[in-house]
């Protein structure tokens, strides 16, 4: 098996050294080039020695990892951001399902995120998470976001309002869009309804999370019902109903 080359990008010089040793350790594929403590030293790095991988830290003096990544028309490398801030990554990088480690680092999550990284960059399968996650940064509109969902056989790329509901099948999601076409996905719609959720959707039922611009009307009930757009017809949960009515009269 051939090794990934990578570069370590952290300005905390105990923080590079750790990740060193676990890769080192514990990820005995990846090949570390080079470590840098910034932002220009990074960049040089990356064009000098053009490595698959790149383990980048967030926040960093004089720059953050998006500034850094904005200096490519298009990201030629895998990335796996390392942050010590849970807020970047709950809803961004989940969204657009890109890789990202918490400090402290934990084992288990390195090796998963190293053997996704690993997978992507032998079967070529590069879509580039980064460069999402960076055009969902620069999208003003919530609506406007890309979403990555993991298929099977690779993923599919949506916009957040091309979706009009998504529905619960035990730990799938089924995600049913305005085109007509559905997918299911191997993840739980607790998982989507935290990501969605600040993009303008709606759980309404244990079963159901509804994009609410394609809500067209509310029928009253002990939960009620809404009807979507395409005239699909969605029952309200009578613990949800409040929350709901007081998004719609909102909006």
């Amino acid at each position: 098996m051939e090794k990934i080359t990578a570069i370590i990008v952290d300005d905390e010089q105990d923080s590079r050294e750790t990740l060193r040793a676990y890769l080192i350790k514990y990820c005995s594929n990846i090949d570390i080039l080079k470590e840098a403590s910034n932002i220009k030293e990074a960049r040089n790095a990356i064009l000098k020695y053009e490595p698959q991988l790149v383990f980048l830290d967030v926040e960093m003096p004089h720059g953050n990892a998006f500034d850094l990544l904005e200096q490519w028309e298009t990201v030629p490398f895998e990335t796996i951001f390392v942050t010590a801030f849970s807020k970047y990554a709950i809803q961004a990088f989940n969204l657009s399902a890109a890789h990202y480690l918490l400090k402290p680092l934990e084992i288990e999550a390195l090796e998963k995120a190293v053997s996704d990284a690993t997978e992507r960059i032998e079967k070529n399968k590069l879509i580039n998470t980064a460069q999402i996650l960076l055009e969902n940064i620069r999208t003003s509109g919530t609506q406007n976001r890309k979403l990555v969902l993991p298929l099977l056989e690779g993923f599919d790329i949506v916009r957040a309002n091309e979706i009009l509901y998504c529905e619960a099948d035990d730990n799938f999601t089924c995600f049913y869009f305005k085109n007509g076409k559905k997918s299911m996905i191997c993840r739980s719609l607790k998982f989507y309804n935290e990501i969605l959720e600040p993009l303008g959707f709606c759980r309404i039922h244990r079963s159901f999370l509804v994009n609410l611009d394609v809500i067209v009307r509310y029928n009253k009930g002990k939960g009620g019902s809404v009807v979507l757009e395409n005239n699909k017809e969605l029952m309200v949960a009578n613990s949800r109903k409040e929350g709901l009515i007081e998004k719609l009269t909102k909006m």
